[in-house]
Parts: C-alpha cells; sequence; structure tokens
C-alpha cells in the first residue's frame, strides 16, 4: 500500500476540568514548535493590546480556527502540529459530552493521554471522571500534566501532594501513569525548555514526553474489520458496479480475499479495490476509507461488519455486557428505548439489567440500582432490537466501543466486555451456516428487482382471531397481481401441514413451526417475490425469530384489528371499520411510499 508519508503519526486526547488550562497547554506546544502561521503569535498579541486585554496562549486555538488556509488545520477537536521525528494530532476533549463523542469517533483512535490538573485548584471530581472515561475506552499510556504552577509559587510540596493523590486514584482503575509534570502553560515552564523555576524538577517536559510516548502496535497486523458504511450503486453507461465503502478499522484487504459480513453471515469474494481520483489498487488497509466490488452480489446492509473468513469472526448478539458511562441529565431507565450506536450499526435498546454502579469520581459502588445516574459507571446488560457484530474490548477496542443517543443527543457510552447469549443465538448460528453455505444465483437481487419492477418484501397480517386477516391479505394479493406484480399469498396452514406434518400437535413446537415458515419465506424473497403470510396475534419474541432468519429491511409487519393483544413491534396498524378493499388500497399506498412497488404520478 501507498503511504501518504514515512513519518510516524501519533495521536494523543487531552482532557481536564473546566479552566484547568487545557487550551493554554495547546497554544503553548503551537507556538514552542513553531507549528503556528507567520506572524500569527505576533497578531494575535497585537489584537490582545488593542483590545486591552492580557495575552494568553488559549487565544492561539480560537484565532485559528477560522484560518483553516493559513499552514495548520484546527477544529473544535482536533490540533495539529509537528516536531522533528513526529506528526501529532491533539484530540482536544472540550467537556463531558463533547469529550465522550470525540472519544468514540475521532479520538477513539488516540494512543495516549494528557490529562490536565490545576495546581492551584488541585484534583476536582471532573479530573477523576476523565481519568476513568479514558481507561474504559482503552488507553493505557497517561501522562498527568500539573499546570499554572505559577500560582502556587511553583511549590513542590503542592506538586507531590497532586502526584500522591492522583495517583493513588489512578491505580484503582489499573493505570500507571507515564509522569506527573509541572508546568506553567501561560509561563511557558516545562513545556518544551526545562525551567529553572522548578530546580526540583529533572525530568522530562511536555514535548520530550510526547516524543517518548509509544506507538501502538500497528492495527494492519489485527484481523480485517470494515463497518459498512454504505453500497454505491452506478447504472449510467453500462455501470453495473455494486461497491461496499467504509473506513478499515483494522487489518488489510486485498483482491481475491473471500469476506464474510456479520451478524447476517452472508460471504462474497472481493472483485476489485476502487479508489477515486487515484491509481488502481489491489489492497486497502486499515485507517482509510476503501471500497470494494464482490465476485457474486449478495445483499448486505450499514452496519454490518466486513471479516476476512480465513480470520477470527467477531461477536453477534442482541445481549451485550458493557461498561457505560452515563452523561444525560436524566437517569437510565429500564423500559425506556434508547439508541445503540456501535460503528455504522444503530439499533433501538433498552437497559436490561444493571450488575453494578460506581460513582466515577470516587470509585465507590452505589447502593441503589434501579438506574444509571449523571456520571456513574455501570456494569450492565443491554438488550437490542436485533443482533449486533463486534468484537470484545480486550480483542479490537475499535469495534467494542458505542454511544447511546437518546433524543438525538449522546448520552452515554463505553465499550462491550462481554458478548451474552440470547434466545436467538442458536438461530443466527443456523442461519449464518446457511448463509455462508447458500447457493447464489447468478441473477443478482437487484436484477430481478429491476425486472420486476417491484423490491422482494414478506408483509405480515397479524392480529386477533376474527380481525379478518385473510380476506385481506388475498385482497391485497389479488390487487398487486392486476398490476401486474409477482405476488404470492401463504396460507398458515399450507405451511402447518406440509412442512410442518411433522411436529403438529407436538408441545412447545411454536419457535420450530415460526422458524420453519421464515425460511420457506426467505427463499421465495430472494426469489424476488412480494409475499403475504397472516398469523393469529404474532408476538415480538416471534417477529425476532423471523427477523434473525429473514433481513429485518425486508419485512413489513401489519396489526389488523382494533385490539393490540401482544407486544409486537408493528409497522402499520389497520383498523377493523375498514373494508377489505379499503385496507388493501392503504396497504398498497404503504408500499409505495416505502418504494417496494411503483408509485404512479
Amino acid at each position: 500500500m501507498e503511504q501518504i508519508s514515512d513519518r510516524q503519526q501519533m495521536n494523543i486526547v487531552i482532557a481536564g476540568h473546566v479552566d484547568h488550562g487545557k487550551s493554554t497547554v495547546i497554544g503553548r506546544l503551537l507556538a514552542d514548535t513553531g507549528s503556528l502561521p507567520e506572524g500569527k503569535l505576533d497578531q494575535v498579541k497585537e489584537n490582545c493590546k488593542r483590545n486591552s486585554k492580557p495575552f494568553e496562549y488559549a487565544f492561539l486555538l480560537d484565532a485559528l480556527k477560522d484560518e483553516q488556509a493559513q499552514g495548520i488545520t484546527i477544529d473544535t477537536a482536533r490540533v495539529f502540529f509537528s516536531t522533528k521525528t513526529r506528526d501529532y494530532i491533539i484530540l482536544d476533549a472540550p467537556g463531558h459530552i463533547e469529550f465522550l463523542k470525540n472519544m468514540v469517533t475521532g479520538a477513539s483512535r488516540a494512543e495516549a493521554a494528557l490529562l490536565v490538573i490545576d495546581a492551584d485548584e488541585g484534583v476536582q471530581e471532573n479530573s477523576r471522571r476523565h481519568g476513568y472515561m479514558i481507561s474504559m475506552l482503552g488507553i493505557k499510556q497517561i501522562a498527568v500534566v500539573i499546570n499554572k504552577m505559577d500560582l502556587v509559587d511553583y511549590s513542590q510540596d503542592v506538586f507531590n501532594k497532586i502526584v500522591s493523590e492522583y495517583s493513588a486514584f489512578l491505580k484503582e482503575i489499573n493505570i500507571e501513569p507515564v509522569t506527573f509534570i509541572p508546568v506553567s502553560g501561560m509561563q511557558g515552564d516545562n513545556i518544551a525548555v526545562l525551567s529553572e523555576k522548578t530546580p526540583w524538577y529533572k525530568k522530562e517536559t511536555v514535548l520530550e514526553i510526547l516524543e517518548k510516548l509509544k506507538k501502538e502496535p500497528s492495527k494492519i497486523a489485527k484481523p480485517f474489520r470494515m463497518p459498512v458504511q454504505d453500497i454505491y450503486k452506478f447504472t449510467k453507461f453500462g455501470d453495473n458496479r455494486r461497491i461496499v465503502v467504509g473506513t478499515i478499522e483494522t487489518g488489510t484487504i486485498k483482491k481475491g480475499d473471500e469476506v464474510v459480513f456479520y451478524p447476517s453471515g452472508k460471504k462474497s469474494r472481493v472483485k476489485s479495490i476502487e479508489v477515486f481520483n487515484a491509481p488502481p489498487k489491489t489492497e486497502a488497509e486499515c485507517g482509510y476509507a476503501a471500497g470494494f466490488t464482490l465476485e457474486e452480489q449478495i445483499y448486505i446492509t450499514r452496519g454490518e461488519i466486513a471479516v476476512r473468513s480465513d480470520q477470527k469472526k467477531p461477536a453477534a448478539t442482541s445481549r451485550v455486557k458493557v461498561n457505560l458511562f452515563w452523561l444525560g441529565k436524566d437517569p437510565m431507565v429500564r423500559k425506556k428505548e434508547y439508541l445503540f450506536k456501535i460503528g455504522t450499526s444503530r439499533i433501538p435498546a433498552k437497559l436490561e439489567e444493571i450488575t453494578r454502579i460506581i460513582d466515577a469520581s470516587d470509585l465507590k459502588a452505589k447502593g441503589t440500582i434501579n438506574q444509571v445516574e449523571r456520571h456513574d459507571v455501570a456494569e450492565c446488560i443491554l438488550k437490542l432490537n436485533k443482533a449486533a457484530a463486534f468484537d470484545l474490548a480486550t480483542d479490537i477496542a475499535g469495534t467494542s466501543r458505542f454511544v447511546i443517543v437518546d433524543n438525538y443527543e449522546i448520552r452515554g457510552g463505553g465499550i462491550i466486555s462481554e458478548a451474552l447469549s440470547d434466545k436467538q443465538t442458536w438461530l443466527r448460528d443456523t442461519v449464518m451456516l446457511r448463509n455462508y453455505k447458500w447457493e447464489k444465483s447468478i441473477i443478482s437481487p437487484e436484477e430481478r428487482a429491476e425486472k420486476y419492477n417491484q423490491k422482494s418484501t414478506l408483509i405480515i397480517l397479524t392480529g386477533t382471531k376474527d380481525a379478518g386477516r385473510k380476506e385481506v391479505a388475498k385482497t391485497l394479493e389479488d390487487k398487486l397481481f392486476e398490476d401486474g406484480k409477482i405476488v404470492y399469498f401463504l396460507g398458515i396452514g399450507n405451511v402447518l401441514y406440509g412442512i410442518d406434518a411433522d411436529i403438529i400437535g407436538k408441545e412447545d413446537q411454536r419457535q420450530e413451526h415460526i422458524r420453519r415458515l421464515s425460511e420457506v419465506a426467505n427463499i421465495l424473497i430472494d426469489a424476488g417475490i412480494i409475499l403475504i403470510i397472516t398469523a393469529i396475534e404474532l408476538t415480538q419474541e416471534d417477529l425476532e425469530i423471523m427477523k434473525t432468519i429473514i433481513t429485518a429491511e425486508k419485512i413489513e409487519t401489519v396489526w389488523v384489528g382494533d385490539n393490540l393483544t401482544t407486544d409486537i413491534a408493528y409497522d402499520m396498524r389497520i383498523h377493523e371499520e375498514s373494508s377489505a378493499d379499503e385496507t388493501a388500497d392503504k396497504l398498497k399506498s404503504m408500499l409505495q411510499e416505502k418504494g417496494i412497488i411503483f408509485k404512479p404520478w
């Protein structure tokens, strides 16, 4: 693979309590390493003079945010600077919510951390919380910068007291700090040059410590992982490529490699590595956005993880044990639905169980475990609406990190510590084996959809016994057939007294009946058909079985009837006052709105 540069790049996250001087330390590093645009320092000083306010190095960050074109790249989260030996990215963590967001996205790639503590104020609750969050995200190299030593007359006693207190805290979370450095960001003491004002400190400066921090072992050597971001499709000039795109988290992929997508278990082989505005490549590696085409077209979706079949596979389940840091103003509670985001996957989830809660500021266990309060760290179990693919934090940290979203805001996040079995574990293993062994037609699903002018879909009509489901289903089938659609109504008895003949009358066979029905439906959907089935009072557990066997995006669930008698999460509800004809028209409109069938102008 071509490299952008032979120079080593190091990603550092910087954190600390508000007003403890992170921005000043960063500004001083930029100035003392010659990383500022020419004349920028003098310009900021002059602006301060004109406005009758004292100059601060923190002002450099504000001044540079709007000046991307002047030789330095900086935004609210990242600062770039260089030394003779390395290129650095300082990932700033300005506050709790922003900190977590940056840690899980950009700063998830951080290899070390600078944690800033104000010498005058001492160790604060946020100092401990940030330390805990850093450790949770797998960052083991932490250098503690004790800033504003000028405010305590460069007292060695003050320095030693903070070192003792914070070292004890870090020891409790199994972190051994690289070092503690007494500095004054404002005065420049011990930032790039050892200061005469701290004759009792003879160790390294901040800059020297940065140079000594160890690079993580290359992610290239780890198993290939690429969360699928999208599938790019082309239609012009006879270009029928389908390009799977995403950012490679670890490992490498090359032309000819067999890839498996999790949690679906579908497989194919890499036909080509696709690049834009660059020479053709036969291989792609971690850290880069990548695209590749497949020899055999398979239906995959955003959120799956591409894995090489010759390497260790990820975990896949809908129940996970996690270490969670909660930041929402409202507590995290059971029964409430949140959005679980990991990689490119977005899955509704609920809090199933809290096993332990600790206060990150003092690491003491809390007595109540009914809910997770703001700033708590919880060991808990989350139940997802469908299976997610991931790695454990001990294996590949990047594909273990997640965030929890509520009302469009990040409220918490953490790492997955254990994959737990769910009710579909046995079934998922069977389905993944089926998908791996599946003999694919030379006709792709996209070609069938184009030929039939429809998207293959399973329409499930469920409800109470006398709600008129069958009449609606047959009426809908007739209307779609008259429109020229490839459609089929599958009565439940067709399966029950045929494929299920060997289990009729046996106890506890409901799951097996649903499984067999779903496997039949999966074959018909693969053939490009719009399939309509009816069933009495399906539950959410029944639906989860079906969505494990059939791609969830291809299922539309409709509850027919005035009384909702199960916990099923339906896509549409039809009340009984409508006639079969009116209800079928409503369903047809739904299919048009969702792009399953053509909507005439």
